[in-house]
């Protein structure tokens, strides 16, 4: 098992707009590959609840892309070899998900609890006090939603470097996740700007008719990778998956 307190990491060193560019030099040779590659992966990662499937295509694509950026070869098979590191990338992915589901969830629940309580109040009270408490449910709904969507911000933050640390370095799930948390939140007020940056491209891909956000996600994907490369660096070769040995022959 590796040590994770023996691989250090840079802070303040992730460069956002860098980060694009060189996403953007990272898949642009094999551009329409990379695009086959991504939606293939979201349509298996979506197939089975809890990113159960997800853990491996996010290792097959940064596999894909550390690849490229060594120099070998690839093919639209590589997304695939992810299932190398099945186990591991199943632990990062359950990390993620499971804690954004039971907060979503607690979430609605108290967002429906307190509505229903609202509007009984108000339906006390009367009815001039109906339309104070829709203001009051709007303003509940806004509240939640802005909630949600910074938990999911700060959670997927951490993860950024998770997937990359099972391929690059061979690290077990758990502590691939720690390190990925210790390294984000290292370099967190970029790596939020790199989100920013990859948001409003995945803007301009829902402008052109949604589909055309899967032509932005190789870019912003590869843009992650170019960040783990600026903070922990790439390791001096493939690392091998942590798989049990193999059975003794006779």
């Amino acid at each position: 098992m590796t040590n994770t307190s023996e691989i250090p990491f840079r802070r303040g060193a992730v460069e956002p707009v860098e980060c694009i560019k060189a996403g953007w030099n990272l898949v642009r040779g094999q551009y329409w590959l990379f695009v086959g590659m991504c939606a293939v992966a979201m349509i298996i990662g979506q197939a089975v609840p809890l990113g159960i499937l997800m853990g491996p295509m996010m290792c097959g694509l940064y596999l894909a892309f550390f690849r490229v950026r060594r120099g070998l070869p690839i093919e639209f098979g590589t997304l695939f070899k992810g299932f190398d590191y099945f186990g591991q990338s199943v632990i990062a992915s359950l990390l993620h998900v499971i804690p954004i589901t039971a907060i979503v969830i607690a979430g609605y629940i108290f967002l429906y609890v307190g509505m229903f309580a609202t509007m009984l109040a108000a339906s006390a009270a009367g009815e001039d006090a109906v339309p104070v408490a829709g203001i009051g449910v709007l303003l509940m709904f806004m509240l939640f939603f802005a909630v949600i969507i910074l938990v999911v911000i700060l959670i997927s933050i951490g993860f950024t470097f998770a997937y990359p640390l099972i391929v690059d370095r061979g690290l077990q799930g758990f502590d691939a996740v720690k390190l990925s948390w210790r390294a984000a939140f290292g370099n967190f007020w970029r790596l939020l700007g790199m989100s920013l940056l990859g948001g409003l491209l995945g803007i301009v891909g829902i402008c052109l008719c949604y589909v055309g956000i899967l032509l932005v996600f190789p870019i912003t994907l590869a843009a992650a990778a170019a960040a783990y490369e600026q903070v922990f660096g790439l390791s001096s070769g493939e690392v091998a998956p942590n798989l049990p040995p193999p059975p003794p022959t006779f």
